[in-house]
């Protein structure tokens, strides 16, 4: 170490000797090893470099943004298509879409109309998106989701 404090293996009492001189603390890195390792280190200074390593891990990691587009199930060309364009704006910002037709009341009847409007939904935006879920029925929604195609 370049602080003047000696490397090797010693033994516990040397060890800590060694730390109590230097002002520091004697800390075990790696317990499972034969002998253990151990360092001569501050340890709140340790403790605190390791959350900031947390940290930076979690902000590195990519977080799944999953935005919704509701139908009806007599939605007119019009408002499909204006719904097909947020949807195309969403997963081009890597976004998930989760597209539901919402059944009220007696439209339940028409289950079928929903599916077809969601498969053509799909359709549309196959260029940019894939199926990651096909549509299934959860009590008066019939859920499809889409996630966006890697490039």
């Amino acid at each position: 170490m370049g602080q003047g404090i000696e490397e090797g293996v010693f033994p516990i009492e040397k060890a800590l000797q060694i730390a109590r001189q230097a002002g520091l603390d004697l800390v075990e890195i790696s317990a499972t090893v034969d002998p253990p390792v151990c360092r001569v280190i501050d340890y709140k200074k340790f403790l605190y470099e390791q959350k900031r390593k947390q940290k930076e891990i979690k902000q590195k990691t990519a977080k799944v943004v999953v935005k919704e587009i509701r139908f009806g199930p007599h939605t007119e060309e019009h408002d499909f298509k204006f719904k097909t364009n947020h949807a195309l704006s969403f997963l081009k910002q890597g976004a998930k879409v989760r597209a539901y037709v919402f059944f009220r009341g007696r439209t339940i009847l028409f289950k079928e109309q929903g599916e077809m409007l969601l498969l053509k939904f799909a359709q549309e935006l196959e260029e940019y998106g894939k199926v990651e879920q096909l549509p299934t029925m959860d009590g008066k929604k019939m859920t499809m989701v889409l996630g966006p195609k890697k490039k």
